[in-house]
């Protein structure tokens, strides 16, 4: 069975050794950013096979390997055609990993009848932009499909296996990476049984935890190279619990990324929450995702009754713009963190009505939005000017992701490369013809 970690004293003492001191965290932060973020790359130019001294050489980031993602739930939806085109103008220019609905009382609101069309539409324009993509969710017992009631309770649980095994390969290619099973920890919840009696009354009959092994086992036969993650807003033991038994008759993991909520519509997590949550879920040896990340730019706490949309303030969006450098900063700094995706992308038909969005109704950007941006496209990106040395050589400290590399020897002679910076050594040799 997959365990955390256990901690012994000399674990114990590098951990404070290690441990981020909070008080100057931003300079703690930022120094593992360069530690684990970046690689050392060697770039070697010959020309038929002969070092050329003094190439020029432009080494520049096009695109993070890390993922910063967000909901794309309005694509195509928007209240006009002008703010459709903003919306994915700005969701294009920021993020390289989107997430698409897949709830099931919208995806098939009339049995047998899923809503193919517009999730392909939606993967066709992420795939056309370079933009990653991720279902959302395939078993959630929040919400009963319409027509749930009118079938057997059998019937429904092998639909629902059906549904997991169907989305996972009919997306195959378009749509690699799934969230299999939602808020597992309390699947018994009242709202869940209130709203999806049909559903949580399958989970009880069939036991939570076997019914979501079978979610994954589903969906692994559908696409067997699917990354599949569990994903849930509890972030203590009870979802720790869970993880654990997660796992197959040989006690390998069902899962291969973990995935934690952090909807902040009350309060914000501290750095030292941030910290200790990713430092308890990296124990289990998979990658972990912020699946879900809110800051809201209105009135906190968040009134849970409200009914009405939430107007965004510029007192708001201020505290949201600081709030989201210092999150990000901190997740991207954490080794075991490999996405972060934003929820909802514009307040414009946010969750709850909240003013969640990086841009406003009218798709103006919020100056969290513009925050964002500069850590994603300035401040952690390489683009650097290098020459080479007598052999042909030079060396630089880059961001992992994908690049274009541009030659320009001596005599003028230039030439563009696609390259890829990946964990561990980075050689990189470029030939040119004379």
């Amino acid at each position: 069975m997959m365990t955390l970690k256990k901690i012994t004293v000399a674990a114990l003492l590098a951990f404070f050794t290690i441990a981020p001191a909070f008080a100057d965290w931003k300079e703690e932060a930022d120094r593992r950013i360069e530690q684990h973020r970046k690689e050392n790359v060697s770039i070697h130019v010959t020309v038929d096979g002969k070092p050329v001294s003094g190439a020029e050489v432009s080494l520049k980031l096009v695109d993070h390997e890390f993922l910063f993602g967000c909901n794309i739930f309005k694509w195509g939806r928007c209240r006009t055609p002008k703010e459709n085109e903003l919306y994915l103008g700005a969701f294009d220019d920021l993020f390289n990993f989107a997430t698409l609905g897949f709830y099931w009382w919208a995806y098939e609101p009339k049995p047998d009848e899923p809503q193919y069309s517009y999730s392909q539409q939606v993967a066709d324009w992420c795939k056309e932009k370079g933009v990653q993509t991720k279902g959302h969710p395939l078993a959630w017992n929040f919400i009963d499909p319409p027509w749930a009631k009118d079938v057997d309770e059998h019937e429904l649980y092998h639909r629902q296996m059906g549904r997991n095994f169907d989305c996972a390969r009919r997306f195959s290619g378009l749509i690699d990476v799934w969230d299999v099973v939602n808020e597992a920890t309390a699947w018994d919840r009242e709202d869940c049984r209130k709203n999806a009696p049909h559903l949580t009354s399958i989970m009880e009959q069939y036991d939570p935890i076997a019914f979501t092994k079978s979610c994954f086992e589903a969906a692994r036969d559908g696409n067997p190279k699917a990354k599949l993650l569990i994903n849930d807003y509890m972030t203590g033991k009870e979802y720790v619990e869970l993880i654990e038994k997660l796992v197959d008759s040989d006690g390998k993991p069902l899962y291969d990324i973990i995935g934690i909520q952090s909807h902040m519509h009350s309060a914000s997590w501290s750095n030292e929450q941030l910290w200790d949550t990713c430092e308890r879920f990296a124990g289990f040896g998979v990658p972990l995702h912020f699946t879900e990340l809110t800051v809201l730019s209105g009135s906190i706490p968040f009134d849970w009754s409200n009914q009405k949309p939430i107007p965004t303030t510029p007192e708001g969006e201020q505290k949201q713009k600081d709030e989201v450098e210092r999150i990000y900063t901190m997740l991207f700094s954490h080794p075991s963190v490999e996405a972060i995706t934003w929820w909802d992308f514009s307040d414009q038909g946010a969750w709850m009505h909240a003013p969640a969005g990086l841009v406003r109704t009218d798709m103006t950007a919020k100056p969290a939005y513009d925050a964002l941006k500069k850590l994603v496209r300035e401040t952690w990106t390489t683009d650097v000017a290098l020459k080479t040395d007598a052999q042909g050589e030079t060396t630089a400290r880059a961001f992992r992701g994908t690049y274009q590399v541009e030659i320009t020897l001596p005599n003028g002679k230039n030439a563009r490369f696609p390259a890829r910076i990946e964990k561990g050594e980075n050689n990189l040799t470029f030939d040119l013809k004379p």
